[in-house]
C-alpha cells in the first residue's frame, strides 16, 4: 500500500455550530468551502475537552483526559503516550509541526521529527488550577472578559504575528517537501492559534463583516442567578463583576472572530495553494480543537458542554473518501485511529487502551453505536466534569451539580434540562449506567487533586535558583541555507528548484 501525504490543519477556538455542512453560507470562507465540497464533513464533532492543552492532548493520543492526565493548561504531556506522530514516524513517514500544539512539560516534540515555530503558551506548570482553592481567581493567565470589551481592529497582535509566522514557514515546508530530499512520505501539521481571543482582527477582515446578521448571539444573556452552577463558576473565573458588557462590545467581538476565520481562511489558502501548485498530492484533514461560546447564554470561551465551546468543525479530504455529510457524532479523539486507517497502520498493540476509533467505517455506511465522550477538570472546575454525546441526547455529570440532559434535535440551544422530567428517566438511567461503567467520579477527583498538588510544589521549586525553560527554541542551521563556499552552485540551484519540470 502506497502511503499518503498528510496534511492536517488545526485551528484553535472554532465553534462548530458555525460549520453545520463546511463553513455556514455567510462566512467568507472560499478555501475552507472549496475544501468541504471535496472532503467528508463531521456536523457533529466534539472535543475531548473543551480547554487548549487537554483538547490537544486527546486529539494527538486518541485519549481521553482521564487517561493523557493533561487535565488543564498546565498538565505535563507524558513522553511515552504515543501521539498521531509516533505511530506514521515509525511506519516511515517524515513528521513536521509548524505551530502551536501547547505541550506542556520537558518534551516538546511528541513523535515530531521536526518543529519550525515555538509555542504561543508557556510549557511549564505556572497556569496550574488548584482544587484546594475553589473560587480563586488567577489573574495573570485566568481569562476575563477584557477580550470582549477590548474588541477591534489592529493591523498586528501578539495572535496576528504568531499565526503569519506559522503559515510563512508551513509554506516554505511545503516548498521544501516538493524539493524530494526525502523520499519518505510526510505529514506535516499547520497549527494556528486563531480565532482565539483576543477578538482582535486586522481591517481587511473587519470590513467584510460590516453588514454582517450574526453579530447578536441566537441566546441572549441568561441572568447569573438563573445559570446551572457550572455556568456560574465560568462566570466568575471570567471576573465577570469587574465588567459592565455592551450590546456593541458583543457585536464587535463576534465580528473579529468571523474577521479572523477569513483571515485563517486566506492563509490556509495559501498553504493550499503551495501544495497544489508544486504538483503534491496530501490527504487533507481540517480540525480545531474546541470552541468559543461567544456570548451565547452570556457565556465566552471555552471550558463548557455547551455546543458552543464542544462542538468543533472537522472535515476529510482523501481519494478513497466519498464526500459526504456525517450527522453522527464523533470526536476529534477519533483522529489518530483514522489516520492510522488510511495510513495502512495497525494500532493493535494499544488497541485495548485507545478511546478514539476510526471513521473510515462510518464514510461506508457503517453505524457507530458507541456514544462520544467530553471530560473536563480545569479551570472554573471545582470537581470533574463528564459528558456523553449519542444519538440526539447529551448527558452531563459532575458530583457538585444537578445532571444535565438535553434533547439536541428538538432544542439545538439546550434550553431545557430534561434529567428530572418524568418521560425521560428511561434515557436518563440508559446514560448513567453508560457513565458509571466509564467513570469512577471520585478516583478522578483525586487524581486531578495529586497531580494539581505535585505541579505546585514542581512549579515554585523551578522557579528558585537557575531557571531553565522547556519552552521550545527553533533552531536555524545559517551556514546549510541558501548558498555557501561548502556547496556546488550548480547543485544547490538544481536542488532548490520544485516542480522539477
Amino acid at each position: 500500500m502506497t502511503k499518503p501525504n498528510i496534511l492536517i490543519i488545526m485551528v484553535d477556538q472554532l465553534n462548530g455550530t458555525l460549520f453545520p455542512d463546511g463553513p455556514a453560507e455567510w462566512l467568507h470562507a472560499p478555501n475552507l468551502k472549496a475544501l468541504a465540497k471535496r472532503s467528508v464533513r463531521f456536523a457533529n464533532c466534539y472535543t475531548a475537552s473543551p480547554l487548549c492543552a487537554p483538547g490537544r492532548a486527546s486529539f494527538m493520543s486518541g485519549l481521553l483526559p482521564s487517561r493523557t492526565r493533561v487535565y488543564d493548561n498546565a498538565a505535563e504531556f507524558a513522553s511515552d503516550i504515543p501521539t498521531y506522530a509516533h505511530h506514521l514516524r515509525r511506519a516511515g513517514y517524515q513528521t513536521c509541526l509548524s505551530g502551536k500544539m501547547h505541550f506542556v512539560g520537558p518534551d516538546q516534540m511528541h513523535g515530531f521529527e521536526e518543529r519550525l515555530t515555538t509555542d504561543i503558551y508557556p510549557a511549564d506548570f505556572g497556569w496550574t488550577p488548584d482544587y484546594r482553592k475553589p473560587g480563586e481567581r488567577i489573574d495573570w493567565w485566568y481569562h476575563n472578559m477584557g477580550s470582549v470589551t477590548g474588541a477591534g481592529v489592529a493591523e498586528i497582535t501578539n495572535q496576528l504575528e504568531y499565526d503569519d509566522e506559522v503559515a510563512y514557514n508551513a509554506i516554505r515546508k511545503v516548498y521544501d517537501l516538493a524539493r524530494e530530499k526525502d523520499d519518505r512520505p510526510w505529514c506535516l501539521t499547520v497549527s494556528f492559534t486563531h480565532p482565539h481571543d483576543p477578538y482582535v482582527a486586522r481591517k481587511k477582515y473587519w470590513d467584510l463583516y460590516e453588514d454582517c446578521d450574526h453579530l447578536l448571539p441566537e441566546v441572549p444573556a441568561i441572568p447569573y442567578e438563573d445559570q446551572d452552577p457550572h455556568s456560574k463558576r465560568i462566570f466568575d473565573a471570567n471576573d465577570w463583576r469587574s465588567f459592565d458588557i455592551q450590546e456593541e462590545q458583543i457585536k464587535q467581538s463576534r465580528r473579529a472572530y468571523f474577521a479572523n476565520i477569513s483571515y485563517l481562511d486566506d492563509k490556509i489558502g495559501e498553504v493550499l495553494e503551495a501544495l497544489e501548485t508544486t504538483n503534491q498530492e496530501a490527504m487533507i484533514l481540517f480540525v480545531s480543537d474546541h470552541g468559543d461560546m461567544l456570548g451565547d447564554r452570556g457565556l465566552w470561551f471555552k471550558m463548557s458542554f455547551f455546543e458552543g465551546s464542544s462542538r468543533v468543525p472537522m472535515m476529510i479530504s482523501a481519494p478513497e473518501l466519498e464526500p459526504q455529510l456525517i450527522e453522527t457524532p464523533v470526536s476529534n479523539i477519533d483522529v489518530t485511529p483514522t489516520l492510522c486507517d488510511l495510513a495502512g497502520i495497525l494500532m493493535d498493540e494499544i488497541e485495548p487502551w485507545t478511546t478514539g476509533q476510526s471513521v473510515v467505517p462510518m464514510t461506508n455506511g457503517v453505524a457507530r453505536t458507541t456514544p462520544v465522550a467530553i471530560e473536563y477538570a480545569a479551570e472554573a472546575s471545582y470537581a470533574p466534569l463528564v459528558c456523553l454525546r449519542q444519538d440526539q441526547w447529551k448527558y452531563t455529570s459532575c458530583s457538585l451539580d444537578p445532571e444535565q440532559l438535553f434533547d439536541l434535535e428538538n432544542d439545538p440551544h439546550e434550553i431545557t434540562n430534561l434529567a428530572q422530567d418524568p418521560q425521560h428517566q428511561g434515557t436518563i438511567a440508559k446514560f448513567q449506567a453508560m457513565a458509571a461503567e466509564r467513570w469512577d467520579l471520585d478516583l478522578f477527583d483525586a487524581q486531578v487533586r495529586e497531580s494539581q498538588a505535585r505541579r505546585w510544589i514542581v512549579y515554585d521549586a523551578l522557579r528558585n535558583g537557575s531557571y531553565y525553560p522547556w519552552d521550545y527554541q527553533p533552531l536555524q542551521k545559517a551556514s546549510e541555507r541558501y548558498m555557501r563556499n561548502h556547496m556546488d552552485l550548480n547543485v544547490v540551484e538544481d536542488n532548490a528548484r520544485a516542480p522539477k519540470d
